[in-house]
């Protein structure tokens, strides 16, 4: 069993000032093996926290960010190929063909990208397409000028076992913690 958080679009300090007091609670060092960061932290600093959280940090670019980071991982974790991507370079953002076009490309059985701050869960064959939505609830480009509700705040913990994916979709719905649970197989 490895745990993974998936966690992006934080857009800390230009959008919001900080991560959710009760999200900040439950991700406590010590209990994650690893983290994916679709990128738009922003912030240094921020990424610095997220160090602390687990052993590992994978994190790719944002449009967004002030540091360097690469614009596509693929990490072998568990037996799985998880492929990492923040999403801006997928046109049109977040379009199920295009993602799934990219995830065939990059040959993962689980691909995570942000960019559209609205989380999503997505099976298309044999592969899981995820974006933990934005953790801080930051404002949405893509949602300017639409009647699209702000982003609800949102992050992904991944149980990785064996062939079997347990996906917790942690969301912050008028002040409280709400988990939803969805389990994926791997294909043979």
């Amino acid at each position: 069993m490895v745990l993974v958080l998936c966690i992006g679009d934080l857009h800390i300090p230009h959008r919001a000032p900080d991560l959710p007091a009760k999200f900040k609670e439950l991700l406590k060092p010590g209990k994650i093996h690893s983290t994916i960061c679709v990128g738009n932290v922003c912030s240094k600093v921020f990424l610095d926290y997220l160090r602390t959280i687990s052993g590992e940090l994978h994190v790719v670019s944002g449009d967004f960010d002030e540091f360097a980071a690469p614009e596509q991982l693929v990490l072998d974790i568990a037996g799985f190929r998880v492929g990492v991507c923040h999403g801006h370079q997928i046109v049109p953002w977040g379009d199920a063909e295009a993602i799934s076009l990219l995830q065939r490309q990059m040959g993962a059985d689980i691909l995570v990208t942000g960019n559209t701050h609205k989380f999503e869960a997505r099976k298309a064959g044999s592969c899981l397409a995820l974006n933990p939505g934005s953790a801080t609830g930051a404002f949405s480009v893509a949602a300017a000028g639409t009647q699209q509700p702000v982003p609800t705040p949102s992050f992904v913990l991944m149980d990785l076992d064996g062939q079997k994916v347990t996906v917790y979709v942690y969301q912050l719905v008028d002040g409280e913690v709400r988990v939803e649970k969805i389990d994926y197989n791997k294909a043979a």
